[in-house]
């Protein structure tokens, strides 16, 4: 059993660089990348849960379905199944990579993926609002007629077209923790959580799939404190998180509480599209009573755990108390 213990959070953009296509060689290779710096922290002693992000993939399994066209004898997809599909296939690429990378350091076959189920409420009101873009672009006559068939909700996005929205609602429970949990007192390296968990929610009936997408940082801030891991590692493309991204007078934070994180959040310094879910699955993850959360890139994280670089994001301190009594008042 593992003394120190991480929830690792990468994207799906991980797997597929800036400029690349989305090759299955190209993921391949870019997952090779990341299992060593994962096999170096497990030789280190490390016990590593691994969860990733599909945006990039599971629009490429819609657009394979769109592609197909509505006249072949080929069903379908569900944005649930596309995230079952997203998790098979990230899966056994991720596997792959680590299985190899472990053996080659003497930890053979020490991996386990779990195909993961993620709780939401029924109730959640991103069901009434959906706001998260998937899938492939279409042209506004396009957008309608999916409007008018399928019932899909589509905005207009940044001037490239129209694309369909599905609701985003908030994590309540990793229905698999216990055999995560079972795997990783075992000694192996699991990889779930795939693109937040395949949304579901509970029944009379038992549990029952809905069309959502969520957001992977707080499915991985849920289940590192679910499994009671200490440190949670959210990787994102740098090294650490910047006070003024960009600006001249930019200022890179080595370290920040978790009420500066919030004051910088009700600032707009971090924004709802790049590194604002990252902070808010930090405080949450600390509201639950994890120790620390670390954001810094993938080719980073030996070097972040080992200090010399990422963002740390800790717990407020405690306020101090006294025990003294206040003076007495005088006449």
């Amino acid at each position: 059993m593992n003394a120190q213990r991480a929830v690792v959070a990468i994207g799906g953009n991980a797997l597929i660089l800036d400029g690349q296509t989305g090759t299955i060689a190209e993921q391949y290779a870019n997952a090779e990348e990341m299992a060593g710096h994962i096999a170096t922290l497990v030789d280190r002693g490390w016990g590593v849960v691994l969860t990733h992000g599909n945006g990039p993939q599971v629009g490429f399994i819609l657009l394979r379905s769109e592609l197909v066209g509505e006249r072949a004898p080929v069903p379908q997809l569900s944005l649930e199944m596309s995230s079952a599909d997203s998790q098979g296939g990230i899966g056994h690429i991720l596997a792959m990579a680590l299985l190899n990378a472990l053996a080659a350091r003497g930890h053979a076959d020490r991996v386990a993926y779990v195909l993961t189920h993620t709780v939401v409420d029924a109730e959640d009101p991103a069901f009434a609002s959906p706001t998260k873009p998937i899938g492939p672009f279409y042209t506004a006559g396009q957008a309608a007629t999916k409007r008018r068939r399928n019932g899909w909700e589509m905005i207009e996005d940044s001037g490239r077209g129209y694309r369909r929205v599905v609701p985003s609602p908030k994590p309540l429970r990793i229905v698999e923790s216990a055999q995560i949990r079972s795997l990783v007192d075992a000694g192996f390296v699991v990889v779930a959580v795939g693109g937040g968990g395949i949304p579901v929610i509970e029944t009379a009936d038992g549990y029952r799939g809905v069309e959502a997408v969520i957001d992977k940082d707080r499915a991985s801030a849920l289940l590192a404190a679910s499994l009671g891991v200490p440190l949670l590692v959210l990787s994102t493309g740098v090294e650490q998180v910047a006070w003024h991204f960009r600006k001249p007078d930019q200022r890179l934070l080595s370290s920040m509480t978790a009420g500066e994180a919030l004051g910088y959040l009700a600032d707009g310094e971090f924004p709802k599209g790049s590194m604002g879910p990252k902070i808010e699955a930090a405080v949450d993850f600390l509201a639950r009573g994890g120790s620390e959360v670390l954001i810094t890139t993938p080719a980073a994280l030996e070097r972040a755990i080992a200090g010399e670089t990422g963002t740390r994001v800790v717990p407020d301190p405690v306020a101090a108390t006294t025990s003294a009594l206040p003076a007495a008042a005088t006449t």
